[in-house]
């Protein structure tokens, strides 16, 4: 989709974004975060990069319990509203700073961050190869990236019933909550044409990043990429 109208959608629905996240997905989009962090802390790292950081749900995770900075960035203006207002709430202003960027054309100096996360979010690019080499330029040597998304479980049984939870039930949800229904039809589209496992580590190696691999979650209906720099 083109990012302008990825934009819109997300700018419609950013007020009813978090709550309905925590309902769609039972809470446990609140582990597979925490998954992440975890991940993320044993590399270290300082200065962190958030892709798509929306309401800053991950910046957030990413900076509890360390001293790390964040710099959260999202083509939408509205959810970045609503994530510097949970920021503030949460006196994590010296921590985080949320940004408007687009992760195709990063205005960051190359070698910049000592990793890059990123949570739902690389689904939505227009130009999933671009960012992804957008990202490896402004990742230190040897830095490392963690990729957060939705995939299809491999269990023929449990593949059939995700998809009539994410084809049928969570667009009618969606709707009724946010008053869109067009974007939670978007995101069962989004993920189910989404390159997953290995053709996503093969896409991560070719923008440049070495060790990849990827970490089923919850039966595999989401997965952790990382990669170094």
């Amino acid at each position: 989709m083109e990012k302008e109208k990825v934009a819109e959608m997300f700018d419609s629905i950013a007020p009813k974004y978090d709550f309905l996240n925590r309902l769609l997905s039972f809470g446990i989009d609140r582990r597979w975060r925490r998954r992440l962090r975890k991940m993320l802390d044993a590399e270290q790292p300082s200065v962190v990069l958030d892709i798509a950081t929306g309401t800053g749900d991950l910046a957030i995770e990413c900076v509890r319990k360390s001293e790390k900075t964040v710099t959260g960035i999202d083509i939408s203006e509205k959810m970045l509203a609503e994530g510097r207002r949970k920021i503030a709430a949460k006196q994590l202003d010296k921590q985080i700073n949320l940004l408007y960027g687009d992760c195709e054309n990063l205005d960051f100096k190359s070698d910049t961050f000592d990793a890059v996360v990123v949570g739902f979010g690389v689904r939505n690019l227009e130009n999933l190869e671009k960012g992804l080499k957008e990202i490896h330029r402004v990742t230190k040597p040897a830095g490392k990236v963690f990729i957060l998304d939705f995939a299809l479980p491999r269990h023929p049984l449990l593949c059939r019933i995700y998809k009539f939870y994410f084809f049928c039930i969570l667009p009618v949800a969606g709707k009724i909550v946010s008053g869109n229904g067009a974007a939670y039809k978007y995101l069962p589209a989004s993920v189910e044409q989404f390159p997953q496992y290995e053709q996503m580590t093969a896409l991560l190696s070719a923008a440049g990043f070495s060790k990849t691999q990827y970490k089923p979650l919850t039966f595999g209906i989401a997965a952790i990429y990382s990669g170094e720099a």
